[in-house]
């Protein structure tokens, strides 16, 4: 979609926003509207002086369990392995992934505390979880060589870092931890949807499959986010057990509402999902340069800033007029383009 301005907008952002073509077009009727100088160099404006930073770092802390058997053990060690990979070649990613003899307590314990102590509020923290789990119906635990870890010590230790959370937990039995580990702004996603989910998951497969699949990014922005890797594997999940024709003994769930049990498909009509759709989890590929180009970074901000207010509009549709939500996501549009025109310079 063309402006004046020579500004093109990406688009997948229109189609992201406007699946419905009478509203698409609606909305290019409003960028035709006079103020569209005015939304490009507001946009440009924010880009170049100040505006939102990059997290500063993104801490990516993994963790492959007990397998008990041979076959889990290698499939959590290679799991583990292949996202400590995959992450470190995020310029802005500080990672530590213990499996095997190293997926101790201890050792997960002092990850976390150090990072309590590094981190800001302006950097991201993504703990994966690979393995076995248990659930009493009280107490979920995690399988670790030596005492195991369970839901409570992990609160208590997240509570203590103050930068964004994103969760994934991969372990049998994940959603008896939920209830203990939510909080407002911080994202769950679970392999099970309750505690009693116990058998092993294959959730996990899928998620790391989302890390390196350009096709996860749905809106093709170059940033793959919690949203469209959970929704990336949930899919996948569900797509082999109805190809193996076998019955699902795991229901993957997002929670980021900070009081519920999470859901299948998070949507703004069930309001799960926008603390999800603005958490960047990966970048990819002209992205990922921008994000280790010093000139670039603060360009690539305002554009994820302003993907993000996009997200936040669309949640909060039903409660806008028609028209005043058509003007803003038209003015956001706008300076989307613009600074996308600048990055691609």
């Amino acid at each position: 979609m063309a402006c004046s301005t020579g500004a093109t907008v990406p688009s997948a952002n229109v189609e992201r926003v406007f699946p419905d073509k009478p509203l698409a077009a609606s909305v290019t009727g409003y960028v035709n509207f006079g103020k569209r100088a005015l939304a490009a160099f507001f946009g440009l404006a924010i880009a170049l002086a100040g505006g939102p930073a990059l997290h500063a770092a993104t801490y990516y802390v993994t963790v492959g369990g007990l397998g008990g058997e041979p076959e889990f053990e290698t499939r959590f060690s290679n799991w583990a392995k292949e996202v400590d990979k995959l992450v470190k070649a995020a310029p802005e990613s500080k990672v530590e992934t213990f499996e095997g003899g190293a997926a101790t307590r201890a050792n997960l314990r002092a990850s976390l505390e150090k990072i309590a102590k590094d981190s800001t509020p302006a950097d991201a923290l993504v703990l994966l979880l690979l393995g076995h789990g248990t659930f009493d119906g009280l107490d979920y635990k995690m399988n670790l060589p030596g005492p195991d870890i369970t839901a409570d010590e992990l609160a208590s230790l997240l509570g203590k870092v103050r930068a964004r959370q994103l969760v994934v937990n991969t372990t049998s039995s994940s959603g008896g931890a939920i209830s203990t580990l939510r909080r407002d702004g911080r994202v769950i996603v679970s392999a099970t949807k309750s505690g009693t989910e116990k058998n092993a998951t294959v959730f996990a497969r899928y998620w790391i499959e989302a890390l390196r699949d350009p096709a996860a990014d749905t809106d093709k922005n170059e940033t793959v986010s919690a949203l469209e890797a959970f929704r990336y594997a949930e899919q996948k999940t569900a797509q082999f057990y109805e190809t193996q024709k076998r019955l699902s003994t795991e229901h993957a769930v997002l929670e980021d509402t900070g009081k519920g049990e999470g859901v299948k498909a998070p949507s703004p009509e069930n309001g799960y999902g926008l603390v999800a759709s603005t958490f960047p989890l990966l970048r990819l590929g002209a992205a990922a340069k921008a994000a280790a180009n010093p000139a670039k970074q603060k360009l690539l901000a305002t554009r994820e800033d302003l993907e993000q207010q996009i997200d936040r509009l669309k949640y909060q549709k039903a409660a806008t007029p028609a028209e005043e939500y058509r003007k803003k996501l038209g003015v956001l549009l706008l300076d989307l383009a613009r600074v996308q025109e600048e990055l691609d310079k």
